[in-house]
């Protein structure tokens, strides 16, 4: 009898605890599709701009490469590499952008050390993070890159991403898809 007046004292004590502690993040089970619309966002960027997925429709494809947090070997590695090697991208009428659920400040401060010239977009609510199905149980974006076609359609995801050659990476496969070239 004492070891289920025990049994019951513990149960009771872990429903108590659990239903003190906050619920963690839990990744959405959104999973969007090649063909999918992809969702549209309204974001605040590292360039003081707010970019909306809407103003690029009809115009320019997108590229929306998601990093799990700014400072960190993995993110810094492939930011380098989109910095340094961005004019293979450019080659193409494409809008690129890192992303992330990160504070503006913090993204802004990473993407000028290393010299990205291209916007850092931040998702401190997560709701767009949720809204692609990025978000990881431990809070912070997968490192997924969504190629965006201008009719607003997603063209491809890509979840294995080399963060050394990502530059390279994303111009081959806008490539591709056969986006059209950056007109001079």
């Amino acid at each position: 009898m004492s070891f289920l007046t025990t049994a019951a004292i513990f149960a009771i004590a872990a429903a108590t605890l659990a239903a003190q502690v906050p619920a963690t993040t839990t990744p959405n089970p959104i999973e969007l599709k090649v063909g999918d619309q992809a969702p549209d966002f309204s974001l605040q960027a590292s360039d003081g701009k707010t970019y909306k997925l809407s103003d690029f429709k009809g115009k320019q494809a997108l590229v929306v490469a998601w990093f799990p947090k700014a400072y960190t070997s993995g993110c810094t590695i492939e930011c380098k590499s989109l910095a340094e090697h961005g004019d293979l991208i450019k080659k193409y009428n494409v809008a690129y952008f890192m992303a992330s659920v990160d504070p503006v400040a913090d993204n802004k401060g990473f993407g000028e050390m290393h010299k990205a010239d291209f916007p850092l977009l931040s998702d401190p609510t997560k709701e767009t993070a949720t809204a692609y199905g990025v978000l990881s149980p431990r809070g912070v974006a997968n490192r997924w890159t969504f190629y965006i076609g201008k009719d607003g359609r997603i063209q491809a995801i890509d979840k294995t991403i080399k963060v050394a050659t990502s530059a390279e990476d994303m111009a081959a496969k806008l490539g591709e898809l056969n986006v059209e070239p950056r007109k001079r």
